[in-house]
């Protein structure tokens, strides 16, 4: 009797659960490499369609890892040289717009006390758009630890892109026996990559049709808010919602009450057409997950990640999805998700 416990199933998931816990606690404290990983990954995905084109017309595998990767690297680089000038402006112009901000908060104030709600010792003077800035500043790493980090991802997608081609080979070999396994493998790996390849056009939609119309409206930094539209629309429900908020704020202060109205017509007619025409055209339906599991995984990765995480929470949890999927055991749990018909869809007729 003593050896029951033991080999009951319930001492095993009791183990899986403490497994888990140390695998979590042990991804958490080593978030920064494992961002650089998984940001590695999330590009060798994009770039995998453009490796196999350059193989096609006779491109060796070397040659055509080397070029997809510094075009990636090139165009990465672009990205953050916008974002880190307009966000230089816009810090080096912040003083112009304290007098406004002075006076509209001075304006809020006077309306609260009209109504009878007092605010103490606070007044316009109280807030200080400079101290605001430094804070952001303060938060962001210097250039040399971002281009370091720039270095070790495009070192790293490299030799994953590299590596792509043969890994096939290699998991046909250690799953010959199984190939209903290697059959789901294949089959959701390219469903993973057509996700993130549609989402990146989505949102690449989505930042450079919201930053032209920040332009348009002469709102301060719309190259910077629409990039970071382009980022954070990669974070399910909130992230365009996120996004939105610094651009509301200097629509207010430079055009008050009328700006913000404006602003807020372009989100909701954007979200509206690129989120429900654009990305539905480019997705076809395929990849639509079930709103709690996607709010579950936003938080659990935003948590064990940071931001990153929070970015790639769906692709995250995509890849979890498949390894459930490959293993007869635990594969139940897609059922119980609400997930297992994205592999019937995918069935072959």
């Amino acid at each position: 009797m003593k050896g029951v416990f033991w080999e009951s199933e319930v001492f095993r998931y009791l183990i899986l659960a403490v497994l888990f816990i140390i695998i979590v606690i042990g991804v958490q404290m080593a978030a920064y490499i494992v961002n650089l990983f998984l940001i590695s990954l999330i590009l060798t995905m994009l770039m995998l369609p453009a490796m196999d084109l350059l193989r096609k017309r006779g491109v060796s595998n070397f040659a055509a890892a080397l070029l997809v990767t510094l075009f990636a690297g090139l165009l990465v680089l672009v990205l953050l040289v916008l974002v880190f000038f307009s966000f230089e402006m816009l810090i080096h112009d912040l003083p112009l717009y304290q007098a406004d901000f002075n006076a509209k908060v001075s304006e809020i104030l006077m309306f609260l006390n009209s109504y009878g709600i007092t605010t103490g010792s606070f007044s316009a003077s109280s807030l200080n758009l400079n101290t605001l800035a430094n804070v952001l500043l303060s938060s962001i790493s210097s250039v040399g630890d971002l281009l370091m980090y720039l270095f070790f991802i495009v070192v790293t997608t490299f030799f994953m892109i590299l590596e792509t081609p043969a890994l096939y080979g290699r998991m046909e070999k250690v799953l010959k026996k199984k190939s209903k396994t290697m059959e789901h493998l294949s089959r959701m790996s390219n469903f993973m990559v057509d996700f993130v390849i549609v989402r990146t056009e989505t949102n690449l939609v989505h930042g450079l049709a919201f930053g032209a119309c920040l332009w348009a409206m002469g709102v301060h930094s719309a190259v910077l808010w629409g990039c970071l539209t382009f980022v954070l629309a990669y974070i399910p429900y909130i992230g365009l919602i996120i996004a939105a908020i610094p651009p509301l704020f200097f629509a207010w202060l430079q055009f008050g009450t009328w700006g913000v109205v404006g602003v807020l017509v372009a989100v909701c007619v954007l979200n509206a057409v690129v989120e429900n025409l654009v990305f539905t055209r480019f997705a076809s339906g395929r990849f639509e997950l079930p709103a709690l599991v996607v709010i579950v995984s936003v938080v659990f990765w935003g948590w064990l990640l940071g931001m990153p995480g929070m970015i790639f929470a769906v692709p995250i949890t995509l890849i979890i999805i498949i390894l459930i999927q490959s293993s007869d055991e635990i594969r139940y749990l897609n059922t119980l998700l609400g997930v297992d018909h994205l592999f019937e869809e995918h069935d072959p007729q």
